[in-house]
């Protein structure tokens, strides 16, 4: 089921959850939805710079962001204010919900970076993920989300790259 005209420039929250507590909440415009894979675009929401060392997040940057409801993470590309594209980050989450205005995702601490070029790829925040004690909380859970970190991993260093889930 494809999102029809109207739906595609129905404007949604984004909420990101984690541990039970709303994160972060941004505007987000929805872009597509297949019944399975959501597409929002949204800007930075973020107070000012946030630079990570391997990448910057600022002012004018445009997320287009997908959300599987059957998958465990979430790939965001990220292009500058002038549409070149930075790279993308990638959250490791259950899958996605989307009732009425709202796509709720939880945030499981795990994520993965891939530069545009495809020569840095990086896995981050396993530390946090580690201290959450979803491993023993939720083995289930904990199994799926490093799963899906492996998936994305191989998939970022593979010819196609992300871009494959994308398209």
């Amino acid at each position: 089921m494809s999102a029809n005209s109207a739906e595609r420039s129905r404007p949604l929250d984004v909420v990101l959850v984690k541990g039970g507590r709303t994160k972060i909440r941004y505007a987000a415009e929805l872009v597509a939805d297949d019944g399975v894979r959501i597409a929002v675009r949204a800007p930075w929401s973020g107070a000012g710079v946030r630079d990570f060392g391997f990448v910057r997040f600022e002012p004018g940057d445009v997320f287009t962001e997908y959300y599987w409801r059957d998958r465990w993470y979430a790939v965001k590309e990220v292009r500058d204010s002038a549409g070149a594209l930075k790279g993308w980050y990638c959250d490791i989450t259950r899958p996605a919900t989307l009732s009425g205005a709202e796509l709720v995702v939880e945030d499981l601490d795990l994520d993965l970076w891939r530069s545009a070029d495809g020569t840095d790829v990086r896995r981050l925040d396993e530390d946090e993920f580690a201290e959450s004690g979803l491993t023993e909380s939720d083995p289930e859970a904990a199994a799926a989300a490093l799963a899906a970190l492996d998936e994305l991993e191989a998939l970022a260093g593979a010819e196609g790259g992300l871009e494959s889930l994308l398209a």
